[in-house]
């Protein structure tokens, strides 16, 4: 090749670089998007598939670096609703007050972390509170919530009992079994999965109902991954990402609940690992239940809880059907 040749190949080489930019090193990683995920309360085993997806790389396979953080005062909600986290965690009865009207927060529940409502009110074995009117006469720990109240009164009143003879004393409850054990209450409001694995642990003979035993409209969604809305709008792929990684890790919490329990003892060595892996073992079978898509809300289930809501007026504002939920963003 002659230097003319030689010179114009060159110039035509400079002028293909320079239109096309710098070209990427071969192998070179995109930074990894950053998001904040901010619990309901301190670490448990609602929160394994989190800290699972975390440890074992699932968001870093999705292009994502997830902060987990503790909630404020006020819970996830308001952070979410501010834009300040992208995700967390809430519960259905807790996000009613929120999902419409002048004061909707902006937040959209988008995964079901378990299928089913496993809370309910425990007490001492044999006093006769295996069943809601047995809580006539009895000390029960409120938080003195309208919708807790209703529900209450709802389950008493059902099963054939007077709730006014509910003897309603101011929740000062920090440890369930000492509470019992102590007598200072009769009976208390638990989410089985910690606080019910918990006396079964502890050798204290309880009795136990579940709400969605005495009615079916109890059924309701708690808890739940909720995402801010204008995050939702403006990154759809990142929510799915998101999400993705979160199923894989609630999925290898259903085949591994051993190894997920280590997992989360290791996020959070002040647990209890006995406590810890007995509640996983109750879950494994709860995240997706009769399910076959993790985190799936059913429609029918989500709006009959809030349909009871409205027809007792528990809420400002009336909640609109298929308001606060949404399943477009769940990994398929």
């Amino acid at each position: 090749m002659n230097k003319k040749k030689i010179l114009a190949a060159g110039i035509a080489a400079m002028t293909f670089l320079s239109s096309v930019g710098t070209i990427p090193v071969y192998g070179e990683k995109e930074e990894p998007e950053k998001l904040t995920f901010v619990l309901d309360w301190t670490p448990n085993t609602n929160h394994t598939g989190l800290y699972v997806a975390q440890s074992l790389g699932y968001f870093e396979d999705q292009g994502l670096e997830v902060e987990i953080v503790q909630p404020p005062e006020d819970g996830a909600n308001t952070l979410v609703a501010s834009g300040k986290a992208q995700f967390g965690v809430s519960f259905q009865d807790s996000m009613a007050p929120g999902v419409a009207g002048d004061n909707a927060l902006p937040v959209t529940a988008v995964a079901a972390l378990i299928q089913h409502n496993t809370s309910g009110i425990v007490s001492r074995k044999g006093e006769g509170m295996d069943r809601p009117k047995g809580m006539e006469g009895k000390k029960y720990a409120t938080w003195d919530g309208p919708i807790e109240v209703a529900m209450i009164q709802n389950a008493v009143e059902k099963d054939g009992g007077d709730f006014s003879k509910v003897e309603m004393i101011p929740s000062t409850v920090t440890d369930e079994v000492s509470a019992l054990e102590s007598k200072s209450v009769d009976a208390i409001w638990i989410f089985y999965a910690w606080a019910g694995v918990k006396f079964e642990l502890s050798g204290i003979d309880t009795d136990y109902f579940a709400f969605k035993d005495i009615n079916p409209v109890f059924d309701y969604y708690t808890p739940v991954v909720i995402a801010n809305n204008d995050f939702l709008k403006d990154e759809p792929e990142t929510a799915e990402k998101f999400l993705t990684a979160l199923r894989d890790g609630y999925e290898y919490a259903i085949e591994n609940p051993g190894e997920a329990a280590d997992i989360l003892c290791e996020a959070a060595p002040e647990l209890d690992p006995e406590l810890v892996l007995a509640s996983q073992e109750y879950l494994k079978d709860q995240y997706k239940a009769e399910v076959d898509q993790w985190g799936y809300i059913d429609p029918e289930r989500w709006n009959a809880f809030y349909q009871w809501l409205n027809e007792n007026e528990l809420t400002e504002t009336e909640i609109p059907e298929n308001a606060g939920f949404s399943n477009d963003y769940l990994p398929e």
